[in-house]
């Protein structure tokens, strides 16, 4: 039997405690269970076994398969995947986890929900086989009335509850779908109503409460529905019970064909997180702020003498040791496959910006429940003294090299960040003392970084000290309120940029061209071209920004999501999915580039 070929067209499904990755043909491919960052229930995304083979999958077959089509409904994250048979009979798989209010409070549960809808007379089968320990390992199923439950040592059962016959699940045998039907899986408990009336009330809740949701967005007037798209795919992915917020929902989808750049995404990697919250915080969505500057304000609480990590565990913990998990076979077949991140052990000086800007808004939004006071100022001082004292040391930089260190000028300008942010929290708070110190700290940062990391023959910003080589990174500085975007310094270092990371064959931007750990980068970087859009708006580039952008947006896949990283020639999608960063360039572009309600109506 011909085995597919793996490809990043997939649908998120979550509810902010665990997400699903659903593939065009109705395939669950991924879902971690019972958060983001357990061991795969379902993982054949990284698997190259036959269909009848494979194990860590939730599939539904059709009979005769002709075609497929697949789509969110609107303003959800309710999917939708209806297949075709070639005599035109179909079955619409609607996909959901349930999230919605009850009680007082979100309800949000383990579980997944499948509603088969026949469209004529389909004949489907179930191929339901959760896996465990990497993959290795199969469930066990034991047959009930109305259900089967999942099995596996030292792991916690499962259950399936379904109105369709169970004997016809547990042998996988094909037959006529003879009317509506649900599938739930989640927790080894019995279902205490109707399975059919539980399924319909969830459906309808959870969709009321995504509806609701995005319509308090505030959304710019052009490219609402990648707007809606990319905010309710944000939100999915934060961790709801810390406040923590994952960089991707995968590990180890390579970020280019056939190389070991494979990392475990599944984590909560504090400059990310900043980008993600203030995108989403831009679009009023504050809640999800909130609850990440409580998770972060544990972390500094508990912040030592050492570094702090550049990226956490999404309960907060500092470890996540990397190890090879050898039963995969990657995607596509490339391995390896990497669970936990070295990343953690790096040193990353932008750290502390990232920290600080994230806090900031805790002082200045008058949204926030819980305002910033001075106990939370002082403890923001001891992550700026920590900027003050490494914002010319060394560093792995933000782009994580694995086997080298310099001064990196992006770290730098994250350092004079904090300092800057700092002075205007002190301010704020009408502490003049702390305000000069904080500002004469911020304006001694940028003495230092105009001395060493600005080229004067280049006419730009370099990405490290004394260096002569590009950093997309530095197209942030005009972000940061670092610098004017029409300074001639900033538009000297756009143009560096272009001629460096933008190949003749790409429009996209390459984050660097120089070679690391793993030889020279293959695809394009697709957050850092969002940073060369918003870079040509600030420099009053607009109608190349407006084309870039559109061009971009046409890369992502059939339901509006990005990964981490573009083929340049061919716009394929690589790199772990979905990819937060990618997600919030395109709310902020939106935002920059749009027409105004006011102008457009």
């Amino acid at each position: 039997m011909t085995i597919p070929e793996r490809n990043l067209e997939l649908a998120l499904i979550g509810n902010c405690t665990i997400g699903a990755l659903v593939d065009q043909k109705a395939e669950i491919v991924w879902c971690c269970m019972p958060r983001f960052d357990a061991d795969p229930i379902f993982s054949s995304l990284l698997k190259t076994d036959s269909p009848e083979e494979i194990t860590g999958t939730f599939a539904i077959d059709i009979e005769n398969f002709s075609h497929s089509e697949q789509k969110y409904e609107k303003n959800t994250a309710l999917l939708k995947t209806t297949l075709y048979d070639h005599a035109g009979n179909g079955v619409e798989v609607i996909d959901f986890i349930p999230r919605f209010m009850q009680y007082g409070r979100t309800y949000r549960p383990t579980m997944i929900i499948r509603k088969l809808v026949p469209l004529g007379s389909p004949k489907v089968r179930v191929r339901m086989r959760p896996a465990y320990n990497d993959g290795a390992k199969s469930y066990q199923k034991v047959q009930g009335s109305n259900h089967i439950r999942l099995v596996a040592d030292e792991k916690p059962s499962m259950r399936l509850t379904s109105t369709l016959s169970v004997t016809a699940i547990m042998d996988e045998r094909s037959y006529v779908l003879d009317g509506e039907h649900y599938l739930i899986l989640g927790d080894d408990e019995s279902i205490q109503e109707s399975i059919y009336h539980l399924g319909e009330r969830f459906l309808h809740e959870t969709e009321r409460y995504w509806l609701e949701w995005t319509r308090y967005l505030a959304i710019p007037f052009e490219w609402q529905d990648a707007v809606i798209r990319a905010a309710i795919t944000l939100k999915l992915s934060a961790f709801e019970d810390t406040g923590a917020i994952i960089a991707a929902m995968t590990t180890s989808i390579p970020e280019a064909e056939h190389t070991e750049r494979n990392w475990d995404y599944r984590f909560c990697w504090l400059r990310d997180s900043f980008f993600t919250v203030h995108a989403l915080n831009r679009l009023g969505a504050t809640r999800t702020m909130e609850q990440y500057l409580q998770y972060l304000v544990n972390i500094v609480a508990s912040m030592d003498e050492e570094p702090l990590q550049p990226v956490f565990c999404i309960n907060g913990s500092k470890e996540m040791p990397e190890r090879i998990a050898t039963a995969f076979q990657g995607y596509r077949g490339m391995g390896p496959v990497r669970i936990g991140n070295q990343a953690a052990e790096q040193v990353q000086h932008d750290v502390y910006g990232a920290v600080v800007l994230s806090a900031t808004q805790m002082f200045f939004d008058e949204r926030i429940r819980r305002k910033g006071d001075m106990p939370l100022f002082k403890l923001l001082e001891r992550v700026g003294e920590k900027a003050l004292a490494l914002y010319d040391q060394p560093d792995a930089g933000l782009w994580e090299l694995r086997g080298r260190q310099h001064v990196h000028t992006f770290s730098s300008m994250m350092c004079w960040a904090a300092a800057d942010r700092l002075a205007k929290i002190a301010g704020k708070m009408k502490l003049h003392d702390r305000q000069v110190y904080w500002c004469e700290s911020a304006k001694r940062i940028r003495e230092a970084i105009e001395k060493h990391g600005f080229n004067k023959q280049l006419n730009s910003y370099t990405a490290t000290w004394g260096g002569d080589t590009m950093d997309a990174s530095l197209l942030m500085a005009c972000e940061l309120g670092y610098i004017d975007g029409t300074d001639p310094q900033f538009l000297g270092t756009i143009r560096a940029v272009e001629r460096v990371l933008k190949p003749s064959t790409s429009r996209y931007l390459f984050r660097y061209v120089v070679e690391d750990d793993f030889g020279s980068p293959e695809n394009a970087f697709t957050i850092c071209s969002f940073w060369y859009i918003d870079a040509l708006a600030a420099a009053g580039r607009t109608e190349e920004a407006r084309e870039l952008f559109e061009d971009l947006l046409g890369r992502r896949n059939a339901l509006g999501l990005l990964s981490e990283d573009i083929n340049p020639q061919t716009g394929e999608l690589w790199g772990n999915f979905p990819q937060t960063y990618s997600m919030v360039g395109i709310i902020n572009s939106a935002r920059v580039l749009s027409k105004s309600w006011e102008s457009a109506l």
